[in-house]
């Protein structure tokens, strides 16, 4: 099969249509079914569902998918360490990322990294842990930030710890003056968010038996605070999700200490994209000039 055989599979399982797909690579629609049928033809096995609302990979081109998304990686990097011989800093880095890191540190990495990189693209991929853990191990990615929970089987480097803080509503008032105890959140309401979406959490609720969210299927930081405001109870969270945000709200230490660790994850180190290795490079000494200056 060809490069651009492969540039049209992705194209249509990005954009759910033939049509689309024509769009964004400048083809005929006919030309794109042509290309698919070839590929299917090729492969002896249909890659894709043909519906009414869109059209979507079968099981067998979803097996595929992260085989071909690879080739398509090789060839930018390929692209990429042309550049980088011939002098030129260029290159697509794609950068997964859960809310709070997106928040708190992307827009200062993007300047500082946009500042000496002019010509390398950055492309941000948001979503919850289990998103950016799939991102990185189809290739969706190259570089993901993920908590050392989530993180899985991936290699990844620590670069920083976030503690474990409680949120309760605004005049709220604590046995003791200045933290809370494990004893006293047993008697708490909780708002809790879905699994998957806050694994560090839910690891802290289950190590001290503390009671659920009680019909709580929230899929994000804000909407979880939101209801702490209102009143439906307290909730367990990263301190980094409302460092900077003026919340009406009261931030509680826990009496016991509890971290998450946050990371910066990758497939394999040995073949990340010269730009890729420049973007995590600078992440990495950022964060330990960070460390350093907090000393």
């Amino acid at each position: 099969m060809t490069l651009l055989a492969y540039q049209v599979f992705l194209a249509v399982v990005e954009q759910e249509s033939f049509q689309k797909a024509a769009q964004v690579l400048n083809l005929t629609p006919s030309a794109i079914s042509h290309a698919v049928a070839s590929m299917e033809a090729e492969l002896g096995s249909a890659l894709f569902i043909r519906s009414k609302q869109g059209v979507y990979l079968t099981n067998y081109g979803k097996e595929l998918f992260p085989y071909i998304k690879n080739v398509q990686n090789s060839e930018e990097y390929l692209q990429q360490a042309v550049a980088q011989i011939g002098g030129m800093e260029k290159g697509v880095v794609r950068i997964g990322t859960f809310n709070s890191a997106c928040v708190e540190w992307m827009p200062s990495l993007l300047r500082g990294f946009e500042k000496d990189y002019p010509n390398i693209r950055i492309d941000i991929y948001q979503g919850s842990y289990d998103d950016v853990y799939q991102w990185l191990k189809d290739g969706i990615v190259d570089l993901g930030f993920l908590s050392s929970t989530s993180a899985g089987d991936l290699p990844c480097t620590p670069i920083y710890q976030d503690k474990i803080i409680c949120v309760a509503p605004q005049g709220f008032k604590t046995e003791n003056e200045g933290y809370i105890t494990i004893e006293e959140l047993k008697k708490q309401r909780f708002v809790t968010q879905r699994e998957g979406c806050d694994a560090d959490v839910n690891h802290v609720m289950n190590k001290y038996d503390l009671p659920g969210g009680g019909g709580s299927y929230i899929a994000d930081d804000m909407s979880a605070v939101s209801l702490v405001m209102g009143g439906f109870g307290v909730c367990l969270m990263p301190e980094l999700v409302i460092r900077n945000i003026p919340f009406p709200v009261e931030v509680i230490p826990l009496e016991v200490e509890e971290k998450r660790t946050i990371v910066l994850a990758y497939v394999r180190s040995d073949v990340l994209a010269p730009a890729v290795q420049k973007m995590q490079s600078y992440i990495l000494e950022s964060f330990q000039k960070k460390a350093e200056e907090e000393q």
